[in-house]
C-alpha cells in the first residue's frame, strides 16, 4: 500500500494565547503535527516557548495583510501600510498590488525582517514558509518571496491548488471567487518557486474544509481523493504527502490577540473551536490509519 505521509499545519499561532493554547492542545492530542508562526502576532513569544516546550515542529507564517510590520523602519511612511499604520488587509493587500502601489524593496525588506524575528523566538531558520491569506503566490510578490527563502535555505512551502475545488458546491461564491483567484495565483507561482528550487507537497488541502465546512466526513473525502491521486502518480512503494491546512484554537477575547489591531471576526467566531474539536476526534485518527496515512511535518521530509 501507498504510504501516505500527511502534514497537518495549524496555522497562525502566536495570533492571540487562546489560539496558541488551542493549537498546543490539537497537538498533544496527536490531530496536528506542524505549526505556522506569524511572528507579529500579539503572543508569538510566548507561542515560540510553547513549540520549544512541547517539541512542536514550527515555521514562519509570513505576514504582510494584517497588523504592523515588524521592520522597524517600514512601520512609518511605507507603501505596504494604509492610512491608519497598518498593512492594507487581506483585499486591500491586493487591491493596492494590481495599483502598483507596492514598493516590492519593502516587501522583501519585511518578509526578512520577519525570517531574522522568527529565528531570534525560535533559535533556528524556519524549515518551511508560507503566506498569512496566501499572500505569497501574488504576482510580483511570489519572486521575492522565493528570492527570500533561496537566500535563507528554506526549503518548503506551501502552494494551494486544491483538487475537486471547483466541485465544492456549500462553499458561497463570494468565497469562491476568493478561492479560485488563489488557485489562479498559485498555478502561476509552480515555475518560480521550481526554479529557485522550492518544494511543496504533492497535494493541498484546506480550502474546503475550512471552519464551518470542516467536518470528520469532509476532511475523509477529500483525503481520500487525495490519496486516489497520489496512487495514480506514484511509483510502486514511494510515499506521496499531503498538507492539510487547518486553523483550530479557542476563539478570541477581545482586546487579546491579532497582530496590532486586535483579533479579526474570524478569531473571535465559534468556528476555530468548532475545527479543534473536529480534529481531535477519534474517528480522524482511526482513518488515517485504516488509509496507511502517517501524520508527519515539513522538517521530517
Amino acid at each position: 500500500m501507498l504510504q501516505v505521509k500527511l502534514i497537518v499545519t495549524g496555522d497562525d499561532f502566536g495570533y492571540c494565547p487562546r489560539r496558541n493554547q488551542g493549537i498546543v492542545d490539537c497537538f498533544l492530542a496527536g490531530a496536528i503535527s506542524n505549526v505556522s508562526l506569524l511572528v507579529n502576532g500579539s503572543a508569538a513569544a510566548d507561542a515560540a516557548k510553547l513549540a520549544r516546550r512541547y517539541n512542536i515542529p514550527i515555521g514562519l507564517h509570513a505576514n504582510l495583510s494584517e497588523g504592523s510590520p515588524v521592520c522597524e523602519v517600514l512601520r512609518t511612511n511605507s507603501s505596504l501600510l494604509n492610512q491608519d499604520g497598518f498593512f492594507h488587509g487581506k483585499m486591500g493587500f491586493r487591491t493596492a498590488l494590481s495599483k502598483g502601489l507596492l514598493n516590492m524593496s519593502e516587501v522583501k525588506q519585511e518578509l526578512k525582517a520577519q525570517v531574522e524575528l522568527f529565528h531570534e523566538l525560535t533559535g533556528h531558520l524556519p524549515p518551511h514558509m508560507d503566506g498569512h491569506q496566501h499572500v505569497h503566490v501574488l504576482p510580483e510578490v511570489r519572486h521575492v518571496f522565493a528570492e527570500v527563502l533561496e537566500e535563507y535555505g528554506i526549503k518548503y512551502t506551501r502552494v494551494p491548488i486544491e483538487p475537486g475545488l471547483h466541485n465544492c458546491d456549500w462553499i458561497p461564491p463570494s468565497l469562491m471567487d476568493f478561492y479560485l483567484g488563489v488557485e489562479e495565483d498559485s498555478f502561476n507561482t509552480v515555475d518560480v518557486f521550481t526554479k529557485h528550487g522550492i518544494r511543496w507537497a504533492d497535494i493541498y488541502i484546506g480550502l474546503s474544509t475550512m471552519g464551518r465546512n470542516m467536518s470528520v466526513s469532509s476532511i475523509c473525502s477529500a483525503l481520500d481523493s487525495a490519496v486516489l491521486q497520489l496512487r495514480a502518480k506514484a511509483a510502486q512503494g514511494s510515499a506521496g504527502t499531503i498538507e492539510l491546512m487547518v486553523h483550530p484554537g479557542y476563539p478570541s477575547v477581545p482586546p487579546a490577540g491579532g497582530c496590532g489591531e486586535g483579533p479579526d471576526d474570524f478569531s473571535q467566531s465559534w468556528e476555530r473551536l468548532h475545527e479543534l474539536q473536529t480534529l481531535i476526534k477519534p474517528e480522524l485518527q482511526s482513518h488515517y490509519k485504516s488509509r496507511n496515512i502517517q501524520l508527519c511535518s515539513f522538517k521530517d521530509l
